[in-house]
């Protein structure tokens, strides 16, 4: 069985989801040899999940320890100089989502101009580094949707309309707040995902696909509007970021697709994909799932047990998530990429040109909101 080394970099939640998928991978070994992180916290994480080395910064980490693999699970803002460097040092590299923003003030006028050039900086690095570059896009690897795709294939059906959703009550986290962390608010934090889903779908049609062409969309700003009782169970707290995005995709062949990500959404995680075609539909139903379902009158007992991620109680009838890395596509899409990495496949289902696309796109979405009309993505620099 081929070995594959990895240096992963960060040691947060993404980290920590990656490590527990590690730990599924079939097939190929994966060897998570060190860590960097400047947290307080790596050294613990380090021991949890048995990475033998840890470093403060990731060039020390590649220099020492010369990966095969670099796994990108850092603040959005530092990830394309971090792809420049581990690419420039030989590695592959696996980056969690987004591919890359824009960090500075949410009010900046070309914001989307500049991103653009990053886009295309990174697009550059990529290429000339004779390495390969993975998209940590779950949604892709969700059984449901590989499933989906594969009957895509074989019905050589026309994709009429797509709807995807990631939604539910916000982040935990107090960076979600801001522009200057995120890249902005619901729509890059949780929309990516179905809006990458669907363009990938949208590429298999007929062996070839359609291009996205233009982005019609509408931010909203809810939970600052409400009283301290209203939002009570509402985890978001937002600054200078939207809390509710619905994105309109208009595909070169004339079909639309519609994006919702929502930050104020109660009953747990809302992940869905939903594919309208001239002979069929499919209905991915990630989150919640139905596999399995409880009923408890009382849950003060259950405060240690997991049921499914944001869930606000444990009483009533309640959907178990089970199988949680595998059913997201966690396990999947790092198989899927060290595979590629050991010279077993060629390409990844998801690369570098669904993360340039899925980052496009937002921009667009991000100055259609503001502009009040639809963009055009035709022109590279519409901003």
């Amino acid at each position: 069985m081929d070995r594959v080394k990895i240096g992963l970099v960060g040691s947060g939640f993404a980290a920590a989801l990656h490590m527990e998928a590690y730990k599924q991978v079939y097939g190929i070994e994966p060897w998570v040899a060190a860590v960097a992180s400047p947290s307080e916290r790596a050294g613990d994480f380090a021991r949890e999940y048995g990475i033998p080395s840890v470093y403060r910064c990731m060039e020390e980490m590649i220099r020492k320890e010369r990966p095969d693999v670099v796994d990108i699970c850092s603040p959005p803002s530092l990830h394309a100089p971090m792809i420049g460097s581990a690419m420039g040092a030989g590695c592959h590299v696996i980056c969690e989502k987004p591919l890359t923003g824009w960090f500075g003030d949410s009010a900046e006028p070309d914001m989307a101009k500049k991103v653009m050039e990053q886009l295309e900086q990174l697009r550059r690095v990529v290429e000339r580094s004779g390495r390969k570059f993975f998209y940590a896009e779950n949604f892709i690897y969700a059984p449901a949707v590989q499933k989906s795709a594969s009957l895509i294939r074989a019905a050589g059906e026309h994709i009429l309309f797509m709807r995807g959703e990631e939604s539910h009550s916000g982040s935990h986290a107090g960076h979600a707040a801001l522009w200057s962390m995120n890249g902005g608010g619901s729509l890059i934090r949780q929309g990516c995902h179905p809006l990458s889903a669907l363009l990938y779908l949208k590429q298999l049609e007929n062996g070839k696909g359609a291009k996205a062409v233009g982005v019609t969309a509408d931010m909203g700003y809810i939970v600052p509007t409400l009283n301290e009782e209203e939002r009570k169970n509402i985890q978001a707290r937002p600054k200078d970021v939207e809390d509710l995005a619905n994105v309109i995709l208009t595909f070169e062949d004339g079909t639309k697709a519609l994006i919702t990500a929502g930050d104020m959404i109660l009953g747990g995680v809302r992940n869905e994909i939903q594919v309208y075609t001239t002979g069929g539909v499919y209905q991915c139903r990630i989150a919640p799932s139905d596999q399995m379902t409880t009923y408890h009158v009382e849950d003060e007992k259950l405060s240690g047990q997991y049921f499914t991620e944001k869930v606000e109680t444990k009483k009533g009838w309640q959907s178990i998530f089970l199988c949680e890395d595998m059913a997201r596509g966690y396990v999947g899409e790092l198989r899927d990429f060290l595979l590629c990495a050991a010279g077993r496949k060629g390409e990844p289902e998801s690369g570098f040109s669904l993360a340039y696309d899925t980052v496009r796109i937002i921009y667009g979405a991000y100055c259609s909101a503001r502009e009040g009309r639809r963009i055009e993505l035709s022109d590279t620099l519409w901003a």
